[in-house]
């Protein structure tokens, strides 16, 4: 006799499976220190997910596009029942709720810029989706709050955090840490 499924396909009776995801946090609009709070306290929120870090907020150049505001960031570490399409579909509609626009300006100025850097230990490359993201291990705004979370952390086909940071090429004056996020 078949097994009856439910609507996502899974199985009735079995509890989907956990996953770890690190999510990059930014704003340099609207305040941006409230939203950035605003932003971890929405996905902790978020149904199938469970916020079990949060990194210090850091202030930073922008990257990529100069001319704006500076931004703050942050990383949060999270487990999460979502696939990691799941994820950035809700993350997306965080940042639209948010009032981000997708107009087609890459790096440019935003209230919210949610980014899945790591899901576990995939790999993953697809049109709307890259896992490790494709600029993780060039950013000091991304790494430096992820290895204030697990300095040890396997980046795949990468190395640890910390050895991403160790052959980082950055200013130290471009950055600065701010305050715990919660």
């Amino acid at each position: 006799m078949p097994r009856r499924r439910g609507a996502a396909g899974v199985e009735k009776g079995i509890v989907a499976r956990t996953e770890t995801a690190f999510i990059g946090i930014g704003s340099n609009l609207d305040d941006p220190v409230q939203q950035v709070r605003m932003a971890v306290g929405a996905i902790s929120r978020l149904s199938g997910c469970s916020v079990r870090r949060c990194s210090s907020l850091y202030r930073t150049r922008p990257w990529g596009l100069e001319n704006q505001p500076a931004f703050i960031n942050a990383v949060v570490k999270l487990e999460t029942r979502l696939t990691a399409l799941q994820l950035l579909e809700v993350l997306q509609a965080l940042e639209t709720r948010q009032g981000r626009r997708r107009d087609g300006l890459r790096w440019g100025p935003r209230r919210l810029d949610l980014d899945i850097l790591l899901y576990g230990q995939s790999r993953i490359a697809m049109e709307a989706l890259e896992i490790p993201h494709r600029h993780l291990h060039q950013r000091a705004f991304v790494l430096l709050p992820l290895q204030e979370i697990d300095a040890r952390l396997p980046v795949p086909g990468m190395g640890t955090v910390s050895e991403l940071v160790s052959r980082l090429d950055y200013d130290p004056d471009e950055i600065e840490m701010l305050t715990l996020v919660v």
